[in-house]
Parts: C-alpha cells; structure tokens; sequence
C-alpha cells in the first residue's frame, strides 16, 4: 500500500513537472515564472473540480464526517496534490520566489496530505481544505498574467480582484472557521491533525490581513480617483449662461 501511494505521487511530481518543462518549452518569450504559474492555473481548476466533486457529490461530508477513513477517490486526489506541493515548494525555493508565509503553508499543506495518506483517514476534511485553498487560487494567478500583459488596470482587473477578496473572505475564512470548528468537536479526527487544522487556519488569516489591507489601500486610491474626476468634470462644466442687453 505505502509502496503504491508513493509511486502515486512520485507520478503526479513527474506529471507536474512534465507539464512545466512543456509550458518552457512553448513559451519561451516568458520568464520561468509564467510557466510555473500556468502550472499553478492548471492545478487550481483540477484541484477545484475534484475536491468539490468529492465534497458535494461523492462524500462523505466533510462537517458531519471529520476524520472517517479515505475512500480511494480522496486518495487519488491527495496524491495528485502532493505531487503538485512538491513540485511548486522546491521550484518556490530554488527560485526564491516566495517568502515565509507561502512556504509555510506549502509544508503544512504536504505534512497535512502526508498525515491523512498514512493514516488512511481524516482525507475527508483534508480535501475540503483543499477545495477552500484552491478555490481562490485562479484569480490570484489571472491577477498575475494580468499585471504581466498590462492589462490589471482595468474593469477586468477590478472584478478579479473583487472576486478573490470575497472569496477568500467568504470561503477561506467563513466556511473555514466553520469546518475547523467541526474538526474540534468531532472526537474522531487524531490531535495532530486537529492541530495541523488549527495552523493552516491561522496561516489564512494572516493571509487574509494581506489582502484586507491590499483591499483598503486599493479602495482609497479609487475613491480618491473617483474624487479627481468628478472635480474635473465640475471644473469643466459651463458657469451659466451670459447676459445680452
């Protein structure tokens, strides 16, 4: 079983890795960067369709059923996942890309899916922190390829932008809170991961100060804009009508 699990990931690393090594090869013109986000890209939609598939439509769910023994669909995907976490840590620090905060979340994202492939439990609440990191994953890297090509300062960049903030928000934190309650309160799921659920929570939230921060600064520099033209458009605005005798 151990032997087939890592031979399941040693798989999905080369897979990832594959495609990396394609996406250089293409776009040639782009920096390493571009490629390994476009990796990224791909692994959020995958990851978001078969999490939520396992969540909303296979089961078990994962805030009545913490810590209940993985079923194989779950297994398949924390591999396919692990690969992915492997491949983007030791591309993030051979790149040095990244700084503390993401490299924390990387390692307790891999000893997290480490801990429910061994067990052979808890993947159910493993894999809806998947769905809740991964759901705002996308955006995050369109915001990228849009500052790349120029285009963030935009209508599009606005709504990309609007989008994650109330995702991250609503689903990350929200949802999040929600689940890691059920995780405590459940006398099935083991200490470490308890504990481990509690971790990546607080690595949301200061995830979360980032991006309320990000939002506020934003906000002012629209309303303020705002303010700008609307001055203008007044400056510009004929003062009446001249008097003829």
């Amino acid at each position: 079983m151990a032997l087939a699990l890592c031979l399941q990931v040693l798989g999905s690393l080369g897979g990832w890795l594959s495609l990396y090594v394609s996406f250089c090869c293409v776009n040639k013109h782009r920096s390493y960067e571009w490629s390994c986000r476009l990796v990224t890209f791909s692994h959020g939609l995958l990851s978001i369709g078969l999490s939520a598939y396992i969540g909303f439509i296979d089961g078990p769910w994962p805030f009545t059923y913490p810590g209940s023994p993985n079923t194989p669909l779950q297994v398949y995907v924390l591999c396919v996942t692990l690969g992915y976490f492997l491949f983007d840590l030791g591309w993030c620090i051979y790149f040095q890309s990244e700084g503390a905060l993401m490299l924390a979340h990387h390692t307790l994202s891999i000893l997290g899916i480490i801990m429910a492939l061994v067990l052979g439990e808890s993947g159910t609440e493993v894999n809806a922190v998947l769905f809740g990191s991964e759901i705002t994953n996308p955006l995050l890297q369109m915001r990228w390829f849009l500052r790349e090509t120029g285009r963030y300062h935009s209508f599009t960049g606005d709504v990309v932008d609007f989008l994650f903030v109330a995702l991250f928000t609503g689903v990350r934190i929200g949802l999040g809170a929600h689940l890691l309650f059920c995780e405590m309160a459940s006398p099935k799921p083991k200490w470490f991961m308890k504990a481990g659920g509690i971790a990546m929570y607080a690595v949301s939230w200061c995830f979360m100060l980032h991006i309320w921060r990000f939002a506020w600064r934003k906000s002012i520099k629209k309303y303020h804009a705002w303010r700008s033209r609307r001055s203008e458009e007044q400056q510009l605005k004929p003062k009446g009508h001249l008097k003829t005798h």
